[in-house]
């Protein structure tokens, strides 16, 4: 039996993103390039060419640029955790303390984006993810102290349209903590600290967020922060990070010394992963595909 070029190219096609999707993660290499810190979040990096994270108890968002050390960036930053950039270069970033999510401009000007739903403050804002299209996403937990602090009966998902009012987009009675989005867009995965999954949702075009399944369960350790490749893998902090394919099978689990809580895409070809936790600051070589971005 023969095949024309339409068919051998579809089969060719198919063949190449097989082989990239589980390609070899065995070669790892983790630098330490920041300590001394006093627990570290949020890693974001800049098209600019810096990465910016939260030292969340010390109060302050914290810049590093290749070849520095690095340095305060903000201070009274109201206890930063997930910050993520929008395809403007602007800076997203979730408080805690103040428990809103805020857009810092290119001209260092901060506007709030939300802080309450149906007049009741938020709980914590989280995590943070911001597709191609300008609409943002974010996870509003309550842990520890936070949980006596709180005015809301549940725990959400929220979308920040890029015009338009704040929606909730999945209300839930156990604890979101990170947040990603597929390469395409069009799923949105959500960390689930209380159950130890991921949950994966289907987008639909005015941003609701259905379907829900759980994509991956057990997860050893507390699932934070999450990131996607290129080719749709997911890079999960939890007891160190687990990367996992598109439909939930792990592909490798790195260990690290310090407790992780997330991790980022950044560098100037986009293939380092920048693993925040404890008191320092992580960059681990991988040759993954670098980041989805949808």
């Amino acid at each position: 039996m023969s095949w024309g070029p339409s068919r051998r190219s579809v089969l060719l096609a198919t063949a190449n993103a097989a082989l990239l999707r589980w390609q070899d993660f065995s070669a790892v290499r983790i630098e330490q390039i920041a300590k001394g810190l006093t627990f570290t979040e949020g890693p974001a990096w800049s098209k600019d060419g810096y990465l910016i994270f939260s030292d969340t108890p010390a109060d302050r968002l914290m810049k590093w640029v290749p070849g520095q050390d690095a340095a305060v960036y903000r201070t009274d930053a109201h206890g930063p955790s997930g910050n993520a950039f929008d395809s403007d270069g602007r800076l997203y970033t979730c408080e805690t303390r103040t428990r809103r999510v805020t857009r810092t401009e290119k001209d260092g000007k901060i506007e709030v984006l939300a802080e309450k739903w149906e007049g009741k403050r938020l709980n914590a804002p989280n995590d943070i993810a911001v597709a191609k299209n300008g609409h943002a996403w974010f996870t509003d937990p309550a842990f520890g102290d936070q949980q006596d602090q709180r005015e809301l009966d549940f725990y959400g998902v929220y979308q920040i349209p890029s015009h338009g009012a704040l929606k909730l987009a999945v209300k839930m009675t156990t604890r979101p903590n990170g947040i990603a989005l597929s390469p395409n867009g069009r799923i949105l995965y959500v960390a689930d600290s209380d159950r130890r999954a991921v949950l994966a949702y289907d987008l639909e075009r005015g941003g609701e967020a259905a379907n829900e399944r759980v994509l991956i369960a057990k997860i050893v350790g507390v699932p934070g922060g999450i990131r996607v490749d290129a080719q749709g893998n997911l890079y999960i902090a939890a007891k160190g990070v687990a990367i996992y394919s598109p439909e939930g099978r792990l592909l490798r689990a790195i260990e690290m010394h310090d407790r992780v809580s997330n991790v980022g895409f950044g560098g100037a070809d986009m293939k380092s992963l920048f693993v925040t936790g404890g008191e320092a600051l992580y960059r681990v070589r991988l040759a993954p595909q670098g980041p989805g971005n949808g």
